[in-house]
């Protein structure tokens, strides 16, 4: 009897130490900062420790949202010929080493992978050594490090429909993409009052250019060329250019472009339509706030995977799309004519409202405890 209880008890116990490994975009980063966030409230003495790749953009963004990191030296096949490409499976070997090591002195609990070169390593190795792993596919198209590790991982946790067509079907469990809680929060905040505090003007309509957390090239050469449109139609513009763009234009009344936008809430409460490329994150965004938008998908995203995230809002008349070649000559002025079309804004607002998943990370964290257990 005293082993039951006994066994009852140590199943209930919280979790102590967890290792988030992932990275390279913003689109796994957010999603890895979230999970890690939403762990620390539920166990406020949790011990998390992410494992990134040197180089990359999570070794600067993760410890800016409070979380010790720790680098590989992994890299990805270049898409050019190089000699790097030659080097590949030595860092990979290096880095399963490394990632050996960290997990043998921090004992985790678990480790949870959002993809990425590093993930690939950490996963890896945590499943040689029978710790209990999970992945999270932000994506409808999966990604190869998690294609790859899925026969090794225990769970995986993902946000569409038909991902069997990648990973075991007994492992999947649809939980939708967590959104950060600033983000989710915008829906609370009155448009008016956003656009206002944003310097616009509050009753006219704003249009809100995002195109990832580098910008996208295609975006801003198409906004470029059109601008005049904006100002012709009565129309503001936020317009988030990446750290690389420098858009050639003086300061003009109802545009802002800006490198970054760091209150993303009330830009997102501020937006009337958006034109955004078509990563996981911001779709998880756009669904949850119900923003009507325009897509433009990356082509050179791996496997084509944003062209596969925006068509499966298309399907459902939840998005528009305009092709990555055709953005120049078709972007601004279909993202104006949504704009004036208040019939097609509210039928686009109500069917991405339809991808919404509010309690993923919730939903995430509640797999994480019942691998532990």
């Amino acid at each position: 009897m005293k082993s039951k209880k006994k066994k009852r008890k140590e199943a209930t116990l919280p979790l102590h130490k967890v290792i988030i490994s992932g990275g390279g975009t913003g689109g796994h980063i957010f999603p890895a900062v979230a999970i890690g966030n939403e762990l620390k409230k539920q166990f406020p003495s949790i011990e998390i420790l992410f494992i990134g790749a040197l180089g990359r953009m999570e070794m600067e963004k993760v410890p800016a949202a409070g979380f010790n990191i720790i680098g590989l030296p992994i890299a990805g096949i270049q898409r050019r010929l190089t000699f790097l490409n030659l080097l590949v499976p030595f860092k990979l070997l290096s880095s399963i080493f490394k990632a050996k090591k960290i997990i043998r002195e921090f004992h985790p609990d678990i480790v949870i992978g959002v993809g990425g070169y590093a993930s690939a390593a950490v996963l890896y190795a945590a499943s040689i050594k029978k710790i209990p792993c999970l992945i999270q596919e932000q994506n409808s198209y999966a990604g190869l490090t998690n294609k790859w590790l899925s026969k090794r991982v225990n769970t995986i946790c993902v946000a569409y429909q038909n991902m069997e067509k990648f990973f075991p079907i007994e492992k999947i469990i649809i939980t939708g993409n967590p959104v950060r809680s600033d983000i989710a929060d915008a829906s609370k905040i009155n448009q008016k009052e956003a656009k206002i505090k944003l310097k616009f003007d509050g009753e006219l309509p704003l249009i809100l250019v995002i195109g990832g957390s580098q910008g996208a090239r295609t975006i801003n050469n198409s906004i470029q060329v059109n601008l005049d449109y904006f100002s012709k139609n009565n129309c503001q513009l936020l317009w988030q250019t990446g750290k690389t763009f420098a858009p050639n234009i003086h300061l003009i009344n109802g545009i802002q472009a800006l490198p970054f936008i760091s209150d993303m809430a009330t830009a997102y409460a501020a937006a009337d339509v958006v034109i955004s490329r078509a990563g996981a994150t911001s779709i998880s965004e756009l669904s949850l706030l119900g923003k009507p938008c325009v897509l433009v998908p990356l082509p050179s995203a791996a496997e084509d995977h944003q062209t596969a995230n925006a068509m499966a809002l298309v399907n459902k008349n939840a998005a528009l799309i305009v092709k990555d070649s055709e953005a120049n000559l078709q972007l601004v002025s279909s993202a104006i004519a949504l704009l004036k079309n208040d019939l097609l804004k509210h039928e686009l607002s109500a069917n991405i409202k339809q991808f919404s998943q509010p309690n993923a990370l919730v939903n995430i964290v509640d797999q994480i405890k019942k691998l532990t257990r």
